[in-house]
């Protein structure tokens, strides 16, 4: 849970600099991962709510980013190039366009972390719903 570790150092360190007190720090640090620690399973809790909807643009929006990054991904690194390649061996000068992927892997590897989970859940036994 990288984006729960990273809220954790950015409150413990907010905490360090105003709570001189090792005690009050602890119980603050407590504090603070029990209020996360709820504001993930809230959000678990809609996904598996939206995940569950008949409607195809309530539970369907993730697999649809899913396959736009499929598509970018599929573009980039094999359409596109072999494309160029085959047109150079015919002399052909058009311009295929490039994806600049650097602002969509942010979002495909946080899909892949959410399907790591499941595959994760899949091998301890966990049913799907």
């Amino acid at each position: 849970m990288f984006g729960f570790d990273a809220a954790v150092a950015a409150g413990l360190s907010i905490i360090d600099k105003f709570i001189p007190d090792p005690q009050a720090k602890i119980a603050a640090e407590a504090g603070l991962r029990d209020a996360l620690l709820s504001v993930d399973k809230a959000q678990m809790q809609v996904n598996a709510a939206e995940a569950a909807s008949p409607s195809l643009f309530v539970a369907g929006w993730r697999p649809a980013v899913g396959w736009c990054c499929t598509i970018a991904m599929a573009w980039s690194y094999i359409v596109q190039p072999v494309a160029v390649f085959t047109l150079a061996q015919f002399d052909a000068l058009v311009t295929l366009p490039t994806l600049d992927l650097s602002t969509m892997m942010p979002v495909l590897l946080g899909m892949l972390g959410m399907g790591g989970l499941r595959t994760y859940e899949k091998t301890k036994g966990v049913a799907a719903k």
